[in-house]
């Protein structure tokens, strides 16, 4: 199997670890003795593959998913251990790629004048229909 390709960084085969282990569900004893499920892990954090400032924006991103700084993608989807190690690595990149996106700058704007006069109006509407019910004043 070839390196895992994030946009226009590459991951070397020797910086992924997999593990595998038995998947269960069905496919009687060839689910419990064959070892198709799944485990790639990637140590983002001692990483270096991608430079400083895309590291550090992808371990923010990705922090709920870390475990000791490690990216680790399971899955035990089919019956073929090849079809899994194939599946995870597309979700490898797929997770990295996201996580790599610069966030949108949110831009500023102000707020129309017809919109001003709308909630203006709105505000005075409301204003009536509260004072409508309150208890009228006695002379």
């Amino acid at each position: 199997m070839a390196a895992v390709t994030v946009g226009r960084f590459e991951i070397p085969e020797d910086e992924l670890e997999w593990r595998f282990s038995t998947s269960g569900g069905p496919g009687g004893q060839h689910a419990n003795r064959s070892n198709t499920r799944v485990e790639l892990r990637f140590d983002l954090g001692g990483s270096d593959v991608f430079p400083d400032d895309v590291q550090r924006r992808m371990l923010d991103r990705l922090e709920h998913r870390l475990v000791s700084g490690e990216v680790i993608v399971v899955v035990d989807e089919s019956r073929s251990q090849y079809r899994n190690r194939a599946i995870a690595r597309r979700r490898l990149a797929a997770l990295l790629a996201e996580a790599m996106v610069p966030p949108v700058r949110r831009k500023k704007t102000k707020p129309t004048r017809a919109s001003k006069d709308r909630r203006a109006e709105e505000k005075r509407h409301r204003s009536e229909t509260k004072k409508l019910r309150r208890k009228p004043e006695l002379p």
